[in-house]
């Protein structure tokens, strides 16, 4: 077993007083004689609800400055909306309505991506934010609906997964990179999935869960994405599709909900996923914006089909806190 001087390149800390407020710090308080650590802790509160019912719907931003757009209340929506911490206002409505599309997770609510999705077809166009209006820029190569999609903003982006036309439609491992002008194809998943959400930036992003066949088996599989390859990760706990994910990184991500009928979050770290408090209504197909620190889920549905949706928005916020390791 390696130990804490291995892990972190340092003793632990011999001191007469608690230390600053560092995640993950460990020290020896000799003062108390006691073995002392900062843990994050997370917590979800109730915000007010947004102003029009959805699910399958997209989003980006922060936990103070987020938008959301198109969805399905049942059927495919034009419908955008921003957040500003307390209260949602309605916003410019997207040019081509839309479900199940694959929203930027980027972490400026003035440069977000609306990527393909449904309505009565598989839509190819994308629309870009700029905190006034959406304006249709280049198509994504093979339009998909219930993919992913990570990146800091609208001009780096990766799109991935997805249903994909077909008869039954198949669940794609299909990958594009967007670089502010075109949709070039990338490297596949490991694995084709559909309701499957993303986190991080372009050149390191992560692909969370997902349904891996027709019959909706859903999956507790993780793939990472270092601009170029997809490459197996660390499973979730509990396998779900739909997930509502938040994480402007892919070392810091918390996936809260998903199908069937999940309130589970869980947190990962960079190296390991930990369940944390519930959501209070457990549901998926909503969206999650923000970072895994602060952030916010909104939308999304229960069963069957989670197409009712809902108006329902919690904020997710994390502190760190001393605590004194105990030994069992």
């Amino acid at each position: 077993m390696a130990t804490y001087k291995e892990i972190h390149g340092v003793k632990v800390q011999y001191r007469d007083s608690d230390a600053t407020a560092i995640e993950g710090d460990v020290w020896y308080n000799a003062s108390t004689g006691l073995l002392k650590m900062y843990a994050a802790v997370g917590s979800w509160a109730s915000a007010n609800n947004m102003n029009t019912t959805r699910a399958r719907v997209g989003g980006g931003g922060t936990q103070t400055a987020g938008i959301l757009a198109g969805g399905t209340p049942p059927t495919a929506s034009a419908n955008s909306e921003t957040y500003n911490g307390s209260s949602w206002t309605e916003g410019a409505n997207l040019n081509t309505a839309r479900g199940s599309s694959a929203n930027a997770t980027g972490q400026n609510q003035d440069s977000v991506l609306s990527i393909s999705g449904y309505d009565s077809g598989w839509l190819t166009e994308t629309e870009s934010w700029n905190g006034t209006a959406w304006t249709e820029v280049a198509d994504v190569n093979t339009g998909r609906n219930q993919g992913g999609a990570a990146g800091s903003s609208n001009t780096a982006q990766v799109f991935f997964g997805g249903e994909g036309p077909g008869s039954p439609p198949p669940q794609v491992a299909l990958s594009e990179t967007w670089n502010g002008t075109s949709w070039t194809e990338g490297n596949n998943l490991q694995q084709g999935k559909m309701m499957v959400t993303g986190a991080g930036t372009s050149t390191a992003g992560m692909a969370v869960g997902g349904n891996i066949d027709g019959s909706g088996t859903a999956t507790a599989n993780v793939e990472t994405y270092d601009g170029t390859n997809w490459t197996e990760g660390t499973n979730l706990n509990t396998a779900r599709a739909g997930t509502m994910v938040m994480g402007a990184t892919n070392t810091s991500v918390v996936a809260a909900g998903g199908a069937p009928n999940k309130a589970h979050t869980e947190q990962w770290d960079g190296s390991s996923w930990t369940e944390v408090a519930d959501i209070s209504t457990a549901r998926y197909d909503g969206t999650g914006v923000g970072t895994g620190a602060l952030g916010f889920v909104a939308g999304g549905g229960a069963d069957p089909g989670g197409a009712a949706g809902s108006v329902t928005t919690e904020e997710w916020s994390q502190s760190a806190s001393v605590e004194t390791v105990a030994f069992d």
